[in-house]
């Protein structure tokens, strides 16, 4: 196998050939830095569509400073890591897509939530996006 660059178009290859999933778990256990993510998505089969380039304001954050999220950040941690992937993303890098839940009408981002706040604070408006859910994926034209 060639190296991985985790980019979205080596992800969009990977999901012409049908292989997104395999896709997001060699990124999860590598780069991604999220070992446990990818091991509970092993749990149940799971429905992929994506890569899609998505609107920001579709997706919703769960990991951050804020008291209502399911994953807490420290504000001064979570800044550090704003600030690097702002950095990043001027820098002209090409980041992975974000990896979000389809739980009814949400996209709930569960891998790249600093780089989604990173993208909001440089007034990016679309990112791109694998979505995964347990059942099928059938309202996926709303988020485009």
């Amino acid at each position: 196998m060639n190296e991985m660059t985790f980019t979205v178009d080596e992800a969009i290859e990977f999901s012409k050939q049908g292989r997104i999933e395999e896709w997001v778990h060699l990124f999860l256990n590598s780069i991604g830095d999220n070992v446990p993510f990818s091991e509970g998505l092993k749990l149940e089969k799971r429905n992929w569509t994506g890569p899609l380039l998505i609107s920001l304001d579709k997706l919703k954050r769960c990991c951050g400073p804020e008291d209502n999220m399911e994953y807490f950040n420290a504000p001064e941690e979570w800044e550090v890591e704003i600030n690097k992937f702002r950095q990043l993303i001027r820098n002209g890098w090409e980041m992975p897509p974000l990896i979000a839940q389809h739980e009814g009408k949400e996209l709930k981002v569960n891998d790249g939530n600093h780089r989604l706040e990173a993208m909001n604070r440089e007034g990016i408006e679309k990112c791109w996006v694998i979505i995964w859910n347990t059942h099928c994926q059938d309202n996926i034209n709303d988020f485009k």
